[in-house]
């Protein structure tokens, strides 16, 4: 009882961990906002591309799939070819937007069991400092450093584990997004070809995808 009494709790351990250890909860949770907010605003374009897909006669420059159907409206007097390159250029303008901070959270992923890792050695150095100095006799004397080297491991883990995940969910999403351009642009083009090959003069509408 008088153990259980004594054991720290859970803001005793995470301060164990010492400035590396507030150093991955900082950016624990940064990382986490940043995937919220990505995740948030794709949900956004995701449905205003639905909508723009819903009244594909009226293309409003507000979301991306609005903003190809535009540039191919402006272009709508150029060939099949000149057109192809006109879209796919809007395309590359729209990738980056949709994509923005994704590789970020890859990154703090991959940081944080690194940070983790750092912790873990201070803390090796640390306990090995205490054994060269007092000796091995007062395992007191190491707790310190043990105590730091598995708490830094735990967070970093408990970082990365989840940060990674996000990470997936958000880079699936941003393909998605550009996976219906794509596939809107290319129907654009398509449907260029074939106005050009019967003899017509206006460009067709492309099938809708539903976002």
């Amino acid at each position: 009882l008088q153990i259980l009494t004594q054991a720290p709790d859970l803001r005793e351990r995470i301060a164990q961990g010492g400035a590396i250890g507030y150093s991955i909860i900082a950016l624990g949770i940064a990382g986490l906002l940043l995937a919220l907010y990505r995740l948030g605003l794709l949900t956004l374009v995701g449905r205003s591309i639905s909508k723009q897909l819903a009244d594909m006669d009226n293309p409003r420059d507000n979301n991306p799939v609005g903003r190809i159907m535009l540039a191919a409206r402006a272009d709508e007097a150029s060939d099949a070819e000149t057109l192809e390159l006109r879209l796919g250029e809007a395309v590359l303008k729209e990738a980056p937007r949709i994509n923005a901070w994704v590789s970020l959270l890859k990154i703090i992923a991959a940081v944080a069991p690194l940070m983790g890792l750092l912790g873990t050695v201070t803390g090796m150095i640390i306990t090995f400092q205490a054994i060269t100095l007092f000796g091995a006799g007062d395992p007191r004397l190491m707790a310190g450093g043990i105590s730091q080297a598995l708490i830094t491991t735990v967070l970093g883990l408990s970082v990365a584990i989840p940060m990674l995940l996000l990470h997936n969910l958000v880079h699936m999403r941003a393909r998605s997004l550009i996976e219906i351009i794509q596939h809107e642009a290319v129907g654009l083009v398509a449907a260029k070809a074939e106005a050009v090959n019967t003899g017509g003069d206006t460009l067709g509408e492309p099938t809708g995808m539903a976002a």
